[in-house]
């Protein structure tokens, strides 16, 4: 059983809630991230998840890293533990199904790393964005290319390299979010975005994210991504249904897992 972590799947049909429950600023230690990792690894296995809400609290998304532990790492331990951190903080980006992180109060550190991997931000215009691991000596592990990616490089270095906070009016006009809402509605807006895949093409989706998540080799992803969906359910009902009646009226059955 995870200590810190939860998934809901009874929010909204469909759409599951995977929650970072570490009060009282929801710190990002390896254990936390690993269950994060855990979490989204079940949900990319269920079927019936069409989409996925990652949430904090009302108070805060996650105030970032959990320096503690950090400080009394050796050499030979950060080396041990690097691949799993990295490789848990970018899960999100694995999963098969639409993601939208929904963010209250703070979004700093491996926190905001961790939000990078989703496919959508929505922030409370009350909240402080950051990635400030270079005033404790550090980097980002997870979250330089994907921000490089997000807002550009020349951008991205700005913030790494400064470690300074941003918030909501800035985070917008560099394309860092993509929704701004009143703090309470940070939830609800989240849940709204999800809601519009269930029943959606869920084989077609999850092709697509392979094809993003390819960064630079896209092009050759795409290929492989859309001749291999010519026989799915997806592509028999959609195109057909498309033909016919036009768009958004194919009866979508179909439901991507993790490959």
């Amino acid at each position: 059983m995870a200590e810190f972590v939860t998934v809901d799947r009874g929010v909204a049909e469909g759409v599951a809630v995977l929650r970072i429950a570490r009060p009282p600023m929801n710190l990002i230690d390896l254990q936390v991230a690993l269950e994060v990792s855990a979490a989204a690894d079940a949900i990319a296995a269920d079927a019936s998840i069409a989409a996925v809400v990652v949430y904090g609290d009302e108070r805060v998304f996650s105030a970032g890293d959990e320096l503690a532990e950090l400080a009394r790492l050796t050499p030979e331990q950060a080396q041990a533990m690097v691949a799993d951190f990295q490789s848990a903080l970018g899960c999100l980006a694995r999963l098969p199904q639409p993601t939208v992180a929904a963010i209250s109060g703070y979004a700093l550190g491996s926190g905001l790393e961790l939000a990078l991997a989703a496919d959508r931000r929505i922030i409370g215009d009350n909240v402080k964005l950051g990635l400030p691991q270079i005033k404790a000596g550090l980097i980002p592990l997870a979250g330089i290319r994907r921000l490089s990616l997000l807002i550009g490089p020349s951008a991205a270095k700005d913030l790494v390299y400064s470690g300074r906070f941003v918030d909501h009016e800035e985070a917008a006009a560099l394309g860092l979010v993509d929704e701004v809402v009143a703090p309470d509605d940070v939830f609800a807006a989240a849940l709204r975005w999800a809601r519009q895949f269930v029943g959606g093409p869920g084989t077609a989706l999850a092709a697509a994210k392979r094809v993003f998540e390819a960064g630079t080799h896209g092009h050759d992803r795409a290929r492989r991504e859309w001749s291999e969906l010519f026989g799915t359910p997806d592509q028999q009902v959609g195109t057909r249904s498309y033909l016919v009646d036009g768009p958004d009226a194919a009866p979508f059955t179909s439901r991507s897992v993790a490959r």
